[in-house]
């Protein structure tokens, strides 16, 4: 299976989105920035998972088809 996710688009995304709201007024400066700083913890979470080994240990499993002999 091949995960197609990009982390540094969606910052980016996230970030023209608050931009975007800032510019139109919808944001506070200081409510901008609060964003801003709750999006860069979640891209740094994000990110440190993405750089830990995948391991099913201790997930239960289910037979798989009978092998022909």
């Amino acid at each position: 299976m091949t995960y197609n996710f990009d982390p540094d688009r969606w910052y980016e995304n996230q970030r023209r989105a608050l931009d975007a709201k800032r510019d139109r007024g919808e944001l506070t400066r200081e409510s901008h920035q609060a964003g801003l700083d709750d999006l860069e913890r979640r891209y740094e979470d994000m990110t440190s998972r993405l750089d830990k080994p995948f391991g099913l240990n201790g997930t239960p499993r289910s037979p798989g088809p009978r092998r022909q002999e």
